[in-house]
Formats: C-alpha cells, sequence, structure tokens
C-alpha cells in the first residue's frame, strides 16, 4: 500500500493530478469494459433464445411425426377393465368378457422340521420341458429354500411356521414353492430326486408327500371376444394385460365378469386440439421474447435530456432471421389453405393467435385435412427451429460461438490494458517524485546563494 505525500516541496495534490490523468489514460479500457458488458448481455440472451428454439424444435418434431397427431382415446364401460390407445389405434368399439386372470402357481410341501432327503436335491421340470436340478448345502429348510432362490428355475422358496410336531415338540415349517412369472407358462412340477431319477420315474413329485398341497395352479388371463355367438374368439395373456386386441390398444383386467364390457375407441380431438394450441403457444412465446429484446428505452438523464437505450436484440439480424422464420413456417397457406382456416392466425403486432373453436369445428368437419396440415405446419416450424438452434450448424448457435469469441478477445485487450496502465501509473509516480527531488534540490541551492550574499561585505559610502 502507497505511503506517499503528495507535494511537501512543490505543495501540488500529486495523487489527484495522477488520478484524473489516469482516468484519461484508462478511456480506452473503459470503452473495452463497456463493449464486454454490452457482449455479455447480448449471449445471455441469445442463449435464452436459443435453448427456447432448440425447445420448440423437439416439440414441433414430434407433432410432425404420425404419432403426433395419431390420438386417440380408449374406455371402457366396467370400473373392472382399463384400456388404453396408442399410436396405430383404430376408431371402433368391441365386447367381450372377461373369464379368468392371469396367476402363478403356488405349491406347498407337507410339515417338515428338516429335508427329508440327504443330500437335498430337487428337480424342477417347467411347462415348456425345461430340467433344472437344485441341490442344497444341508437339509435345513433355510439352506433348501436359499438354494431354490438362487438357481434361478423360476420359482421363489419362502420358509413359513406350521406349528410344532405333536411327537417331538420341535418347530414345524413348510416350504411354499411360487412361480415366478404369472400364466400357463410358469407351471412347475417339482420332484424330490435327479433329473436321472425324474426320466427313470423313481423321483418323488412334492405334491405326493403328505400334507402337501397345490394352493393356486398357473394359468393365463382369458378374454372372449363376441361371447355367446358363433364367432366367438378366446384370446390369453400371461399378464392381465392383453395387447393387440384392436389394433394399437392394450386392456388390463383385475377382475373376471361374464357381463360382456365395451371397449370403445374414438379418435382425441381434445389432446390434437391441445398440440396445436402448444404449438402455437411455444412460437408465440419465442415471438414476443425476440420483441421485448428488440425493444428500445427511452429515459432522461441528470440534464433533462432524453436518453435512448436499444434492447439486446436492437438491430440484430439473426434474431430478425429466426422471428421471420417461424412466422412464415406458421402462418404460410397448406395447399393453397390459410392456416387461419384451422384457426391459426397472425396479428398486426406479429403475435400468433389459436382459436380452439374453429380449429374443433374444422376437426369435426374434415379431421384427415386439418391433421394433415398441422402435421405440414409443426415440419415447417420444427426445421425453421432447427436451422436456427442446432449445435453444429444453427444460426443461433454459430452466432453465440462468434460472440464468445470476441468477449474471449476483449478480456484478452482488457487484461494488456491493465498492465499498460500499472506501468503509467508507475511512470507518472515516478516523475511526480522526481520532480519533488529536484524542487528540493533548487530550493536548497536557492537557500545556500542567499546565505552567501547575505554574508558578503556591505561597500561603505
Amino acid at each position: 500500500m502507497s505511503m506517499a505525500i503528495d507535494g511537501l516541496i512543490s505543495g501540488l495534490k500529486t495523487t489527484d493530478l495522477i488520478n484524473s490523468l489516469m482516468q484519461a489514460e484508462a478511456i480506452p479500457q473503459t470503452l473495452l469494459k463497456n463493449k464486454l458488458a454490452d457482449s455479455t448481455t447480448y449471449i445471455t440472451a441469445m442463449q435464452a433464445l436459443n435453448s427456447k428454439v432448440a425447445a420448440l424444435a423437439d416439440s414441433a418434431g414430434k407433432l410432425a411425426k404420425p404419432a403426433g397427431t395419431d390420438l386417440h382415446t380408449a374406455s371402457t364401460n366396467s370400473t373392472a377393465v382399463t384400456a388404453t390407445a396408442a399410436t396405430g389405434a383404430v376408431d371402433g368399439t368391441i365386447d367381450f368378457s372377461v373369464d379368468k386372470l392371469a396367476q402363478s402357481q403356488v405349491t406347498v410341501t407337507g410339515p417338515l422340521t428338516q429335508w427329508p432327503d440327504q443330500p437335498p436335491t430337487l428337480t424342477f421340470v417347467a411347462a415348456d420341458g425345461t430340467v433344472k436340478q437344485v441341490t442344497a448345502g444341508s437339509s435345513s429348510l433355510a439352506d433348501v429354500a436359499a438354494a431354490i432362490n438362487q438357481a434361478g428355475v423360476g420359482v421363489s422358496a419362502t420358509q413359513v411356521a406350521a406349528g410344532l410336531d405333536p411327537a417331538t415338540g420341535q418347530p414345524l415349517y413348510r416350504l411354499q414353492l411360487s412361480s415366478t412369472t404369472s400364466g400357463a407358462a410358469g407351471a412347475f412340477t417339482a420332484y424330490r430326486g435327479t433329473p436321472a431319477d425324474v426320466t427313470a420315474g423313481t423321483a418323488t413329485n412334492l405334491l405326493s408327500d403328505p400334507g402337501a398341497a397345490q394352493v393356486r395352479a398357473a394359468q393365463d388371463a382369458q378374454l372372449t371376444l363376441w361371447a355367446g355367438t358363433g364367432a366367438a374368439q378366446t384370446v390369453t395373456s400371461s399378464t392381465n394385460t392383453f395387447a393387440g386386441v384392436l389394433p394399437g390398444v392394450s386392456v388390463s383386467v383385475t377382475a373376471a365378469s361374464a357381463t360382456p364390457v365395451t371397449l370403445t375407441v374414438a379418435r382425441d380431438d381434445a389432446s390434437i386440439t391441445a398440440a396445436a394450441g402448444s404449438l402455437v403457444s411455444s412460437v408465440n412465446d419465442i415471438l414476443t421474447f425476440i420483441g421485448q429484446k428488440q425493444a428500445v428505452a427511452t429515459s432522461t438523464d441528470s440534464a433533462g435530456g432524453t436518453v435512448v437505450t436499444g434492447g439486446a436484440f436492437t438491430g440484430d439480424s439473426s434474431a430478425r432471421d429466426v422471428n421471420q422464420q417461424l412466422v412464415d413456417a406458421i402462418s404460410s397457406p397448406v395447399n393453397g389453405v390459410s392456416p387461419s382456416t384451422y384457426g391459426i392466425s397472425i396479428q398486426r403486432d406479429g403475435t400468433v393467435t389459436f382459436d380452439q373453436k374453429v380449429f374443433g369445428a374444422a376437426m369435426a368437419a374434415d379431421p384427415d385435412t386439418v391433421k394433415g396440415a398441422l402435421t405440414t405446419i409443426a415440419q415447417r416450424v420444427a426445421d425453421a427451429a432447427t436451422g436456427a438452434s442446432d449445435t453444429y450448424t444453427g444460426s443461433l448457435s454459430l452466432r453465440i460461438k462468434g460472440e464468445q469469441s470476441t468477449v474471449t478477445d476483449l478480456n484478452d485487450q482488457i487484461t494488456d490494458w491493465d498492465t499498460r496502465l500499472t506501468d503509467r501509473r508507475s511512470t507518472l509516480e515516478k516523475t511526480y517524485a522526481n520532480l519533488e527531488v529536484q524542487l528540493q534540490q533548487l530550493q536548497s541551492q536557492s537557500s545556500w546563494l542567499t546565505g552567501q550574499l547575505s554574508s558578503l561585505p556591505t561597500a561603505s559610502a
């Protein structure tokens, strides 16, 4: 920290003089800093615009795909049956009955204190004939259950308390064996013995042991279409969800019902209308943002004069081009028909509006034409937005990268000026310090000369 004292000899306020000179010297750097602030503000605004346009490119691109407007609702007249419509669904109705629900097989052994065989070897035969052997490390029922669970045979084992042995008083347990998947394909048969024993017919089926039982049989869920008619047709599923009962429609059931269930699939006009409105809203949000950043603000300075300040995008061609491209994409005719026919209109202030009633009426009159027009408009918007926001080739992305390079260069120049100004201040401080020294020397010489002159003898008259 400098401890210099101003003008001991000269009486000048050298610090103030140096500070004033440095302010003048720093004008070029100040201009660079102002330009840096403007560039930083511009980059921030441009990045916000680019994010909005990129999001629009994504949403409009999805709407332009066949699935974007191929929207349907699926409903039933039963609380135990739900339906979902996806891409490819076709409008229509169908009746069916829910005959059975899918379930997994559950088998329990008889009461045991330990596994009756040593070593405990079991063989599981799946519904498709697959044979797998499981061997436990000991006759402990816990070890047997763990071995089954770790073997990956499609069966889980649980040890369940079953009271006390009346003869010995020892705790009894059962092993509950459950298929890990529902449906008939999850059925299994469990044997005590090796696969060779099963083949030879000498293995013991667990269900033949005293007290063993099959609690639940494996079965598929089943629907019957057109039940009670000559066209009756059954449909099965290993789960309680049926895919493809109708094209693009899945049905989930929670209870069997002999009463016919009616499934209805219809075009989802509400969702299509909402998608069109969302597209317009997203475009309008971008146009409004650009307009706000292009606006010029006026204010009054301390002297009462008017100060005009431009926005971040005032005079910027990149933002202006994006604005025009989006307006053209959403408002240009489709096959010679104005989008206003479908409720999409451009206003005098440059914004876009969406009239749900007009769109809904057009959908009711000619849904295929309206959906086709919406797809075309969405694709044009997606193309325009992608052309502006693409990470590598987008006009906005390239503009941002260019301005970031400018900011880097400005920061380098400002740093260089810091060094120059530091050197300049040091030079000025040395100059004024030398001035004080020179003045002190001159003052000393003046005092010496004055003393010498005063010591000279005075001539007599």
